[in-house]
């Protein structure tokens, strides 16, 4: 990190070993950018896939990811934190490279699987290692995380898209060999990571202190699945905002690629001084309330920006993606204490891994939910807003008894 970044960001807690899985957040979500912004161009134009082969790889890598979230989290639980996360940072490092040694569709699915598998419980740990690192400092910890995050994706985003200008099959070699090493490096830093302990409570839990397996904690579960539609705001930058700017408003095209720049800006700008507004439990919790009026507003918005008129459908575009984006960083403050408040340090590991499976999930609906509202044109839009509005209200009122006592039994 350099020293104007920490100037920016203030003090980073967790000491050394924070800073450590901050440098493994770059790394990793450099690597990533490049591969996501490579990996449909590779599939059809070096491996000659077809437009359905690219869709069923994308497809078995999300299944995989579901699996991969609650079985990352429940071997964290048993064995040390930091061994498990570095072999599935290895995991995901030979799945990429094995992409460059085949081009047969088979071995494609089962390295595309390999992938998704890794990725998602890779995650989960990441954010479990970050929990304990940072201790109370956990909510501003993950905001920095975030905005570092961002960074790096954005950089391999741009690093790719200078590359792709060649458009040589080298080129699509060297980037997916650089997704590849970042996941290598990723794990080399992880090793030096110092292994933290779950705490005094890692033990087996007294009776009465609630289910040591998320599987029978029905809050929990239902939480989770509030939580899988507050993730949906994802995929409005990926698919919904792109399609309904181009198919249904006046906007000009070159507005598209401003709005997503918007969104990374945002981030990197706002996550961590919006931190301080979710830095307690009960505070995050509270949060719920202005998210749910963000998010009908960014629906609104949206749906407004079908009104006649390059100006005007430009300017309710810049409005909805900016209210997207506040909703966006507002829910992962209040996701990421949320999601560690309720769960008992006996199983954080498999608590936070069945967590993973709402934005585990939302990659395959959310892309589906997003496409719907275009279809529907306004109206769809403010249903969209309204309904995910609603989940918070919902989500609000389902957590308000284990905020007050966390952890505590379904």
């Amino acid at each position: 990190m350099t020293g104007r970044y920490r100037n920016a960001v203030g003090r980073i807690p967790g000491g050394r070993d924070g800073r450590r899985m901050l440098a493994v957040s770059l790394v990793d979500r450099t690597g990533s950018g490049l591969w996501a912004a490579t990996s449909v161009l590779y599939f059809t134009y070096v491996a000659q896939l077809s437009v359905g082969q690219v869709g069923t790889l994308a497809a078995v890598a999300g299944c995989a990811g579901l699996a991969g979230a609650p079985a990352g989290g429940r071997l964290a639980d048993r064995l040390p934190l930091t061994r498990v996360l570095i072999a599935f940072q290895l995991l995901r490092a030979a799945a990429s490279m094995a992409l460059l040694l085949t081009h047969a569709f088979p071995l494609l699915l089962v390295c595309s699987a390999a992938g998704g598998f890794g990725d998602r419980a890779a995650s989960v740990l990441t954010k479990l290692y970050s929990a304990r690192v940072s201790g109370a400092d956990r909510v501003r910890y993950q905001a920095v995380n975030r905005t570092v995050a961002n960074v790096g994706w954005t950089v391999g985003g741009l690093g790719a898209a200078a590359a792709l200008a060649a458009g040589t099959t080298a080129v699509y070699h060297v980037l997916l060999l650089g997704d590849a090493l970042s996941f290598a490096a990723a794990a080399l830093l992880t090793a030096r990571c110092t292994e933290i302990a779950a705490g005094p409570a890692a033990a087996a839990p007294h009776p009465g202190e609630g289910p040591v397996t998320p599987w029978h904690d029905r809050t929990y579960l239902a939480y989770v699945v509030t939580d899988a539609l507050l993730f949906f705001d994802d995929a409005v930058f990926k698919v919904g905002l792109p399609l309904w700017a181009v198919h249904a408003t006046d906007a000009p095209d070159g507005a598209v690629p401003v709005l997503l720049v918007l969104n990374s800006v945002m981030v990197v700008a706002f996550q961590v001084p919006l931190s301080r507004f979710g830095a307690t439990t009960g505070a995050a919790h509270r949060l719920l309330l202005p998210l749910a009026l963000v998010f009908a507003a960014a629906g609104a918005a949206m749906a407004a920006s079908a009104a006649h008129g390059a100006v005007m459908a430009t300017v309710c575009l810049a409005v909805g993606a900016a209210a997207f984006t506040l909703a966006e960083m507002l829910h992962a403050i209040v996701s990421w204490e949320l999601s560690i408040a309720l769960a008992p340090e006996a199983a954080q590991g498999a608590y936070l891994g069945v967590h993973g499976l709402a934005q585990a999930s939302q990659r395959a609906a959310g892309p589906l939910a997003v496409t719907a509202a275009v279809a529907a044109g306004p109206l769809g839009w403010g249903a969209f807003g309204a309904v995910i509005a609603g989940s918070c209200l919902v989500q609000h009122r389902l957590v308000r008894g284990r905020v007050a006592a966390p952890a505590a039994g379904a």
